[in-house]
């Protein structure tokens, strides 16, 4: 049964990560992830938690779970998946950071959103995503491209590779990255009203280990970087990132 090999990271959704499975079947896979990851998009600090891997995949389409959201995928060729899905936004909380100090907590939203995914080949997949309904305004738009490698090293070992790309419409950017006249006020800041455009760049590399048909562990770390006007706002204080992730998962 296949397992998961590449990022499983709740709150990313930049992409819809579906597991190959004989004609006809479904595939629950349940686990945990520990994370060691920045506290905000730039900031200067970092934390850890762990959290719960759900993910459910029907033979008719449907899929739910917290790195994919909830969905249905409308084919049935295995060369190319497109359809619609529900997600999330978690907001921000101010308590984060320092740098965050009385700029205002920014409140989870639901994302209505589409994706389609082109395999290249067995080992090579495009990836691409739009999400909307984040930020103050509930019109915050988001799209995802990506690239996706993962090949079988050893019967038990498995790598796995990705590359991506963001960007974000003004309401986003100005939600999370901006300072508007009433912020600046409070904090000091100087007014920013950043536009939209590219957000930020990732690469990510995985490794797996299949302990037996069932259940596997996969180490994560991702690099990314902020770009353009995120890059450029007060409240972050590093252009680069990084994070690194132990995940179990094991299918039911």
């Amino acid at each position: 049964m296949a397992l998961l090999s590449q990022t499983v990271l709740a709150q990313s959704f930049d992409a819809v990560r579906q597991q190959r499975t004989a004609p006809g079947q479904d595939l629950s896979l349940v686990g945990f992830v520990i994370l060691s990851l920045p506290t905000y998009a730039g900031p200067d600090k970092r934390r850890e938690t762990a959290l719960p891997v759900l993910h459910y995949q029907w033979a008719y389409g449907w899929f739910a779970g917290v790195s994919n959201g909830i969905g249905i995928n409308f084919s049935s060729n295995a060369q190319f998946r497109y359809g619609l899905r529900v997600t999330a936004d978690f907001g921000r909380k101010e308590s984060r950071a320092d740098a965050l100090r009385d700029i205002g907590d920014i409140d989870a939203k639901a994302e209505g959103g589409a994706f389609f995914n082109l395999a290249l080949s067995e080992e090579w997949q495009a990836t691409s995503s739009l999400r909307y309904g984040a930020g103050t305004g509930g019109s915050g738009l988001v799209a995802n491209v990506g690239l996706t490698f993962a090949t079988a090293l050893t019967p038990q070992w498995r790598l796995g590779a990705s590359v991506g790309l963001s960007a974000v419409n003004a309401d986003y950017m100005q939600t999370v990255f901006g300072i508007n006249a009433s912020q600046a006020a409070r904090t000091g800041y100087a007014a920013y009203t950043p536009g939209s455009g590219l957000r930020d760049a990732r690469a990510s590399v995985s490794l797996t280990y299949g302990i037996d048909p069932r259940s596997a562990f996969t180490a994560v770390t991702e690099v990314n970087r902020l770009l353009g006007d995120a890059a450029d706002s007060p409240l972050a204080r590093r252009r680069d990132g990084a994070l690194a992730a132990l995940v179990y998962t094991y299918a039911i």
